[in-house]
């Protein structure tokens, strides 16, 4: 499964984007889309995950409210809607999927993209 991330760049603080996550999975609807975030220094963190048919969705508790998971099964391609941005969001953000596992854990996750930068001015 090949996944490509996009969307990222520059935006000042209280700023939104949008990042996507494409594949060319024909069974992509069968995997749980996760994204996750890695900035300088720290490990790579849990941002939220969305099931398989966008029943449930979960959320780290530094972006609930803020930042809103989606996914589109016909595009094969999964959303992150990221409103009122800090600097604190500044990172790497990573798309990815699983078929099993927990929801919040990296090692759960199958198959990454390869990440899309985002960064936030003050």
């Amino acid at each position: 499964v090949q996944l490509q991330a996009s969307g990222g760049g520059l935006v000042q603080a209280g700023g939104s984007l949008r990042l996507s996550c494409a594949s060319s999975e024909r069974t992509f609807s069968s995997y749980y889309v996760g994204w996750f975030r890695q900035a300088p220094g720290k490990e790579r963190e849990f941002v939220a995950a969305i099931s398989q048919i966008s029943s449930s969705r979960y959320y780290a508790d530094s972006v609930k409210g803020r930042f809103s998971i989606s996914r589109d099964n016909a595009k094969s391609t999964g959303y992150l809607q990221m409103n009122s941005l800090t600097p604190e969001d500044t990172a790497v953000y990573y798309c990815a999927v699983r078929r099993s596992g927990s929801r919040y854990a990296v090692e759960s996750y199958e198959y990454w993209g390869q990440g899309t930068l985002v960064t936030v001015s003050s």
